[in-house]
C-alpha cells in the first residue's frame, strides 16, 4: 500500500503542479487514501526531497520539481527503498547464492523493472489522464 498510495499522492500533486499548495485532506479524498497514512507518506516524500510542505490555513503540499523531472522509480525508491531482488543489500549469506542458477533471471527482472519505472515520469502519467475527470484515482 505504501508505494501505491505514495504514487497516487505524487500523481495528484503533479496534476496540480504550479497551482499552489494542495491540502492533505483534498489529496486523501480524491485519491481515497486514509488521511493519517497520507500525512506519513508526504512526510517521507518531504524528507526525500520531493515534496515541499507548509503548515497553516493556506499551507499544504507541492512538488519541488516539475512532473517531467520525477520518475516512478524515484518515488518508489524514496518510499520503499531501492529494489533489491538479488538480496545484495542484506547481510552476507542472506541473499541469493552467487552460484544460484536463477541469479541471471533475477538480474534481468530487476533490470527490466528499473528500466520501466525509470522511463515513466509523472508528466507522462498526467498526459495519459488529460481530458478525464479531475478527481481520478490512480490504481497501481
Amino acid at each position: 500500500a505504501r508505494g501505491s498510495y505514495g504514487l497516487r499522492a505524487v500523481l495528484d500533486l503533479s496534476l496540480r503542479f504550479g497551482q499552489g499548495f494542495v491540502q492533505t485532506a483534498e489529496i486523501a479524498e480524491r485519491q481515497e487514501i486514509p488521511e493519517s497514512y497520507l500525512v506519513q507518506l508526504l512526510n517521507v516524500l518531504r524528507k526525500g526531497g520531493l515534496v515541499r510542505s507548509v503548515r497553516g490555513p493556506k499551507g499544504g503540499h507541492a512538488l519541488l520539481r516539475r512532473p517531467e523531472e520525477v520518475t516512478v522509480r524515484e518515488v518508489l525508491a524514496i518510499l520503499e527503498g531501492p529494489l533489491d531482488l538479488l538480496g545484495e543489500g542484506r547481510d552476507p549469506g542472506g541473499g541469493i547464492d552467487r552460484s544460484d542458477v536463477f541469479r541471471e533471471v533475477w538480474k534481468e527482472v530487476q533490470k527490466a523493472i528499473d528500466g520501466t519505472t525509470s522511463s515513466f515520469t509523472f508528466d507522462d502519467l498526467c498526459r495519459r489522464h488529460q481530458g478525464k475527470h479531475e478527481n481520478i484515482v490512480f490504481r497501481i
